[in-house]
């Protein structure tokens, strides 16, 4: 999870990859009203969130009681947001990518064919809610290599209890 531009997509595979899971980017279940407006450059607001995290809840729900090992990219940039995510996944980690406005707004700025312009960084780190102290995050730079990141966060999930754990790295 984190700002536009973190590295979520990229982290979320690499994780995904490592514990043989179920990739799920979140942008992928954007509706199609979402991602017009950001791509006009305005910013999504928490009306414009909660069906969509809605539906990737029970997505992650879904894959968990089908024993799968979902890795969810999704922004859940708001503890209310990731605490819709966790409704339905008790126990839900978070990897939380921390990158500064400026690395995510150069990030943005050269990352082609995608609907999110370099315009809304501020309207993200606005909007971000940073997930210090909530149970079940990792947080990370996230300007270390994808591998590192990725090595760090399953080192860190596979020391948390329980059995059968969801991971969420986190779009949009």
């Amino acid at each position: 999870m984190g700002v536009s531009g973190c590295g979520k997509s990229s982290v979320g595979k690499a994780i995904s990859d490592a514990i043989n899971g179920r990739m799920i980017e979140g942008d992928a279940f954007h509706p199609e009203e979402n991602i017009r407006k950001m791509s006009a450059g305005h910013p999504l607001v928490d009306a414009d969130r909660v069906g969509w995290l809605a539906r990737l809840a029970t997505i992650l729900a879904e894959a968990v009681d089908n024993a799968e090992r979902p890795v969810l990219a999704c922004s859940a940039l708001k503890e209310s947001y990731r605490d819709i995510l966790r409704s339905k996944t008790p126990g839900l980690g978070f990897v939380f990518l921390e990158l500064t406005r400026d690395v995510a707004g150069a990030r943005v700025g050269h990352r082609p064919g995608h609907f999110m312009p370099a315009s809304l960084i501020d309207s993200q780190f606005a909007t971000l809610e940073p997930p210090y102290g909530e149970a079940n995050v990792f947080s990370v730079d996230a300007t270390l290599p994808i591998a590192d990141i990725a090595a760090r966060a399953v080192a860190w999930w596979e020391k948390m209890p329980g059995d059968s754990k969801p991971l969420h790295s986190a779009s949009g």
